[in-house]
Parts: structure tokens; C-alpha cells; sequence
């Protein structure tokens, strides 16, 4: 049992949501707002994504990201910044030659995925540690070894803590090699991300074996998306974990009633108070993680 819980909420993320409901961050303004929001109600950590203001559909333009962090850095609200790093790594086949890239394909390097990172320098980034097939479609996700490793040496650099996102077993001996390479500082930071198609499932019995297969002193948290988000939250907690809700991963409060960030924030928070528990504070997760700004 975990009774001093980090709690992060993904505010936005880059997924087709804006279309189904009023209350996913689409500006800049909008997406600082939504951090702060959390934070007030108990996050200790907003994971932020952009999205372009015409479109609402996902960016990774990096004026957006300094705007957006600068808002929520010139407010009088704390809260540790953790930007995605996941963009720029989508690729789907063309239909007429499949050895071409198609519509809705998204590939740069290492160094241009982390343009973003290198200009705000925030506290934690975002690192998902694996290829994947991401949806029923043809579309892939692709981050491979060597791009990992570019990544993470970069953010070490920089003085970024790498959350490792991990989807699969697979993500999770790669992420445990570069922790072996010396790419990833003391204490590992993993985030087990379920119910995402098609990686690892939304089940207790899931994450069990999956935080089995963590190395020895790590932090970690997990999530689940959609229904699953609370179910995985007190899962977490009650086997010694951090946490996740937002936005990005569940748009409901309660069956039929859309959800704002800070409603779910409150929500988690109840569930870990009845649990026994409390959601520290931003400078508490600074301290527990070894980030920038820690005592």
C-alpha cells in the first residue's frame, strides 16, 4: 500500500477527444488553465500535450509548448511540468505501396522529438519505451533502441527526468537495459500505461506482473483509460504505486456525465484518502523522485 501518493494528471493529450467533449484543453491558454486546475485540486505533476488551436487535433509545435508552460509557470500555482515526448513517431502505410509512408504518418528523429523538451527544460519528459501497434488500424507507433538511447542521453543532459512509459513486458526489459547502460538516473520512473490497443490490458493481474518485472528502487505509477482509470488508480495505490487520471486518458466523471481535469483530480484524490492515503504535494514529489528543484 502506497499512503503517500504522486499524483499526475494528463491534461489534454493528442487523441480524436475534442469532438467529444467541451472540457479537453485545445489552446495554450487553455492547456495551462487545465494544469493549474489539477493542481489546485491535488496533482502533484501535469503531463501536458499540445494541440493546434485551428485544428484541435495534436502538435508538436514548439511555440505552443513554451507558451503553454510559460502560463503555467508565470502563475502562482506549483505543480511539477511533464511534457510529452511521444509525438513525431506515428507512422501508417500507404494503401497503394506500403513501403511508403500514408496519411496520418509523422516521423522525425530523436533530436526533433525532444525540440519541445530542450526549449522549456521542464522536470520530467515523457519516454515511451517501445514500438506499438497503437489502434485497430495499420497505424504504428515506432520508437526503436537507438532513438531511445539518443533520447534519454539527451534529456540526462539536460537534467529532464525520463518517465518511461511502458505499454508491454517488452518496453519494460529495453527501459531496464538503458537503467543497466547508465541512461537513466536513480530513481527510475516508470509509468504502466494499460488498456491502450494493443498493448498491455487494463487488468490487476496485468500490472502485478508488470511492476514484478521492475528493477529494484524504482518509482512507479500506472493508469488506465477510459472506465478502467479509477479501477487502475486504486490498483496502483493498494500495491504500492503512484497514479494517473486526466483527460487525456478518460473523459467521464461518471457513466454519461463528462468529466473536467480537476473533477478526476478531486475524484482520485477521494479514492486515495479512503484508502487511507494522501496525494503529496508537488515540492513532496520533487523530493521523492530527485528532480530539478528538489530539496
Amino acid at each position: 500500500m502506497n499512503f503517500e501518493v504522486i499524483l499526475t494528471c494528463a491534461v489534454t493529450g493528442a487523441g480524436d477527444t475534442t469532438g467529444k467533449s467541451p472540457h479537453v484543453p485545445v489552446t495554450p491558454r487553455e492547456v495551462a488553465d487545465a494544469a493549474i486546475e489539477a493542481a489546485k485540486a491535488g496533482a502533484a505533476i501535469a503531463h501536458l500535450h499540445v494541440r493546434d488551436p485551428e485544428t484541435g487535433k495534436g502538435s508538436r509545435d514548439v511555440g505552443l509548448f513554451e507558451e503553454a508552460v510559460a502560463l503555467v509557470r508565470e502563475s502562482d500555482t506549483d505543480v511539477v511540468i511533464n511534457l510529452t515526448a511521444g509525438m513525431g513517431g506515428d507512422w501508417a502505410p500507404s494503401a497503394d505501396d506500403p513501403s511508403m509512408p500514408g496519411p496520418g504518418t509523422d516521423m522525425i528523429g530523436p533530436d526533433e522529438r525532444l525540440a519541445h523538451v530542450k526549449a522549456c527544460l521542464p522536470e520530467i519528459c515523457s519516454l515511451d519505451c517501445g514500438t506499438l501497434n497503437f489502434s485497430d488500424t495499420d497505424d504504428i507507433y515506432i520508437s526503436t533502441p537507438p532513438t531511445l538511447r539518443r533520447m534519454a542521453g539527451l534529456v540526462q543532459e539536460w537534467g529532464v527526468k525520463p518517465e518511461l512509459e511502458v505499454f508491454d513486458l517488452g518496453h519494460i526489459r529495453f527501459a531496464k537495459q538503458m537503467v543497466a547502460e547508465g541512461l537513466i538516473a536513480d530513481p527510475p520512473m516508470f509509468q504502466l500505461c494499460l488498456g491502450i490497443p494493443w498493448g498491455a490490458d487494463a487488468t490487476v493481474e496485468t500490472m502485478a506482473a508488470m511492476k514484478a518485472q521492475l528493477p529494484a528502487g524504482a518509482s512507479w505509477a500506472s493508469f488506465g483509460i477510459s472506465r478502467m482509470q479509477m479501477p487502475m488508480l486504486a490498483a496502483a495505490v493498494a500495491m504500492g504505486g503512484n497514479v494517473r487520471v486526466g483527460l487525456e486518458d478518460n473523459i467521464y466523471l461518471d457513466r454519461g456525465v463528462l468529466a473536467t481535469n480537476g473533477q478526476l483530480v478531486t475524484r482520485a484524490v477521494e479514492i486515495i484518502e479512503r484508502m487511507g492515503g494522501r496525494a503529496v504535494t508537488p515540492q513532496e514529489a520533487r523530493n521523492k523522485l530527485k528532480l530539478r528543484g528538489a530539496d
